[in-house]
């Protein structure tokens, strides 16, 4: 008998059948950008097209993470292809973030001279969440890579498939370079940037060395909704390899242990909650 986190489409496909929805929403804003790549030739669609689609290609670095952390799909070749998508909608290629994020910060978050998405100076004090956003953004690729030095395995493979994205990327921009810059290049740049301005307050102010207090939590629904339960962020640092979908429940039993001043309250709680007065 089949498990109930397990999907079939005439053999069994997904891991976790929660991933089915967000990876389907992902993959139709896939089919718009050929859409528009392949059906248009005005650069002013292009420009309201890229910006109407900062929002939604930020959000989606959330679910590359995931993936990056529990493989999608259980055949190797469909996560590739589906890593493909991910990589031109948010920059972060194939194993990036298992190298830079599981295999670095997840590893090093608790040690600020070793972690590499640090928020602290070198004087102790903290980094600008533009500074930081923008130095996490400028140093992922080589940071992943030097990461790679200890996992040549997994470092093999983003090396061979970020060139594979990168080839493909130069093949449309041949074709079409108005349209590549406007509809893959320029939301690959800015998504890489909005990645490391969201996580600049996952950690940042708090320097210590319990697990349990080194992270900020957002309960926010909808919050929660956008991002695959990211605002369960001790928990997600608790146990990595636990599933998005799964973080609530094992929040439940370790909420006892985080501090009062490690949650946060999101922006949309408080416009709500200002507005309800």
């Amino acid at each position: 008998m089949l498990q109930k986190s397990e999907y079939i489409v005439g053999k069994r496909v997904f891991n976790f059948s929660a991933d089915r929805l967000p990876v389907t929403i992902i993959l139709l804003f896939s089919l718009a950008d050929f859409t528009v790549f392949f059906l248009v030739d005005d650069i002013w669609v292009f420009i309201v097209y890229w910006l109407l689609m900062i929002i939604p290609k930020g959000a989606i670095s959330a679910w590359n993470h995931h993936h990056q952390h529990r493989n999608t799909f259980k055949k190797a070749w469909m996560n590739r292809v589906l890593e493909f998508f991910y990589g031109v909608h948010t920059g972060a290629t194939t194993n990036l973030w298992v190298l830079h994020h599981n295999f670095g910060h997840h590893r090093n978050f608790l040690d600020q001279d070793k972690d590499q998405s640090r928020w602290k100076r070198k004087d102790g004090s903290a980094k600008s969440v533009i500074g930081y956003s923008l130095e996490v953004a400028l140093t992922a690729f080589p940071r992943a890579f030097e990461v790679g030095k200890d996992y040549p395995k997994q470092q093999k493979t983003f090396i061979l498939y970020s060139g594979i994205t990168f080839s493909i990327l130069t093949v449309l921009a041949l074709y079409k370079p108005i349209a590549t810059i406007f509809i893959f290049i320029l939301p690959m740049i800015v998504s890489l940037v909005y990645t490391s301005w969201a996580t600049y307050g996952h950690h940042v102010g708090l320097d210590t060395t319990d697990e349990f207090s080194a992270s900020h939590n957002n309960m926010s629904k909808w919050y929660n909704v956008f991002t695959g339960n990211l605002g369960y962020h001790t928990a997600h640092h608790h146990k990595q390899g636990v599933h998005w979908s799964e973080l609530p429940a094992l929040h439940e039993k370790i909420k006892d242990k985080i501090p009062a001043e490690c949650y946060n309250e999101s922006f949309f709680d408080k416009f709500l909650s200002s507005n309800s007065k």
